[in-house]
């Protein structure tokens, strides 16, 4: 192989694993979004085969000013990766609490099975 062939191939298998690498990064690792989000806290478990990580859901509701009064709520569902945070939201079960999250566009088994990564508790008040 003539060193031209040998510098350009090397040059193009770099170039290769920069945008493979940068691809991983965005996917899994940069934080696409970040917010607080506020409700009821459902449940918060730790579970899984291999991975055990810790699971929860939130479920936000709020009156519809219409005829009925009518109450519509909706479930955010969540990971924590953080064990102090994930044990003390296994203790305000049934509270309405404001949950700090980060969204990833893509989610690791070691960090849950969510793409909202819960990092910290803003507040709790008991119902």
């Amino acid at each position: 192989m003539n060193p031209k062939t040998k510098k350009g191939l090397t040059i193009v298998t770099l170039i290769v694993i920069l945008v493979f690498a940068s691809v991983l990064f965005f996917k899994f690792y940069f934080v696409f979004g970040e917010g607080v989000k506020t409700g009821e806290l459902n449940y918060v478990v730790r579970k899984g085969f291999i991975f055990k990580t810790y699971e929860g859901k939130l479920i936000q509701s709020r009156h519809i000013n219409q005829p009925a009064d009518t109450v519509q709520s909706k479930e955010f569902s969540f990971s924590v990766e953080d064990k102090v945070v994930a044990d003390s939201l296994m203790r305000c079960s049934g509270k309405s609490v404001e949950l700090h999250y980060q969204e990833y566009l893509g989610t690791l088994p070691w960090r849950g099975s969510d793409k909202f990564i819960v990092d910290k508790i803003v507040s709790v008040k008991s119902n």
